[in-house]
């Protein structure tokens, strides 16, 4: 009995372990399928890996946007398996196709999906991000039925779309397959995106360097202009010294190379000499009154662009000045006060002086109204000359006045002293016949005229 009852609980024992081991058994071999299929995500991802590595090496390898597009469409059709693929690129509005790319297919069947592929666009809703659920498997808008079709977004202006045709093995795309096409998809975008960016930035490196040419066309060209204007400057200013300002002005004003003959206005005439100056000149010699008139005529000049005088002639001793101020009452006052600044300045030189020979005195006659004024043209068989002057009948009498002035005096006409009657005083000489004037003339002289004569007197005793 006891024998039975121990080889009893030895049958149970071993039972017992038989059992446990056929759990552990089923354990095992569960794990060794998780294993396995552990084993298999693991390859599945190194493949993916290895692909993306191998696609990512060949697209950003370039920058050309077709040659990305070329290595992409090749490695992508042989990891699938597949002997039909294409890329297209679209605008957003309208959806025109800017760009195509296929392999595997024919030129019908090309255009029919390249219309085609433009509905399944227009209904796809794209972000930045490609996903999985912008995979369109079997679209009933395509023919061959079997079909993977993927769109995504490039820029904000660009849309594309990938195709592929069905696998040779005739499997079809499963949940791995598009993931690793999502994967492959998105570095693509990246590199499309850098190749715009990389075709932005050429583009704009290409206008720089145009604009830079243009610049430095125009940088050449202002150098130009720049030396012509130095060099005209210089024109102007060395022949500032023999023009009249007049004469300036008016070659400015002109709007073209047209210059106007004389017209009339109404302007204030000075005339001024030096007295006795042929005697002058015999007793002291031509380079010594050289020195004299430059003396004297450089503080006159002072006076007359104070007052807006234009000197448009001289004459060895002499000086015809214009008043040109478009208001009558204006040229009138300049005249007269640049007569009577010129009458005290040479006073003033006269003082200064200390040989009898070196005193001069200074007549002037003012007459103011209208004349003609402006540019006249001379034509001969030598072709055509220009000159700047005034001629009538108010530049007669300022000759003339000044012609019968005498020991420094200024002589007016009556015109000028209505004009300048508020501000000056003036004493009436009378009035005289003058040479080559059918008419007399009053004339008239400042008040002060006669102190001047005093003054004057007193320098040569």
């Amino acid at each position: 009995m006891l024998t039975l009852t121990n080889h009893l609980i030895v049958a149970l024992r071993n039972a017992d372990v038989l059992q446990e081991m056929a759990s552990l058994n089923k354990d095992l071999e569960s794990k060794n399928l998780d294993l396995e299929k552990a084993f298999e995500d693991l390859d599945r991802r190194v493949y993916h890996l290895k692909t993306l590595n191998d696609i990512s090496r060949d697209i950003f390898s370039t920058v050309e946007f077709e040659a990305i597009i070329n290595h992409f469409l090749l490695m992508i059709m042989g990891n699938f398996g597949v002997m039909q693929g294409a890329i297209l690129m679209f605008t957003i509005e309208p959806h025109t196709v800017t760009f195509f790319k296929a392999m595997g297919y024919d030129s019908a069947e090309s255009n029919i999906l390249k219309q085609d592929v433009g509905l399944v666009v227009r209904q796809s809703t794209l972000t930045d991000d490609v996903n999985v659920r912008a995979i369109i498997m079997n679209p009933e808008e395509l023919s061959p039925q079997e079909l993977c079709v993927l769109p995504f977004l490039v820029k904000d202006e660009c849309i594309g779309c990938l195709c592929l045709g069905a696998k040779i093995i005739g499997e079809p795309f499963n949940d791995d397959d598009k993931e690793l096409m999502v994967t492959l998809v998105n570095s693509l975008v990246v590199a499309l995106k850098n190749s715009l960016n990389f075709e932005n930035i050429k583009q704009l490196n290409q206008d720089l360097q145009e604009k830079n040419t243009q610049l430095e066309e125009t940088l050449t060209e202002l150098k130009a202009a720049l030396r012509k204007v130095e060099l005209l400057e210089s024109i102007k200013s060395n022949l500032s010294k023999f023009v009249p300002t007049a004469v300036t002005r008016l070659v400015e004003n002109s709007s073209s190379s047209e210059i106007h003959e004389a017209q009339e206005q109404d302007i204030s005439v000075l005339f001024l000499d030096i007295e006795g100056y042929t005697k002058i000149t015999n007793d002291i010699g031509a380079t010594k009154v050289n020195t004299l008139v430059e003396k004297y005529f450089s503080v006159f000049m002072d006076a007359i662009y104070a007052n807006e005088g234009d000197v448009v002639e001289t004459a060895g001793d002499g000086l015809m000045v214009l008043f040109l101020s478009e208001k009558k009452k204006n040229n009138a006052l300049q005249a007269v006060r640049a007569a009577q600044t010129i009458i005290e300045k040479a006073c003033s030189i006269n003082d200064e002086c200390t040989l009898e020979s070196e005193r001069c005195l200074v007549n002037v006659g003012v007459s103011s109204g209208k004349a003609f004024v402006g540019a006249a043209k001379f034509e001969s068989i030598t072709g055509s000359r220009w000159t700047y002057t005034t001629h009538g009948n108010i530049v007669n009498v300022a000759a003339r006045l000044c012609g019968q002035a005498k020991g420094g005096e200024v002589l007016l006409s009556e015109e000028t002293v209505k004009r300048t009657t508020d501000t000056f005083q003036f004493t009436s000489l009378g009035k005289f016949a003058l040479k080559n004037l059918s008419d007399k003339v009053e004339i008239y002289t400042f008040k002060r005229s006669l102190l001047f004569m005093v003054d004057i007197c007193c320098a040569f005793t």
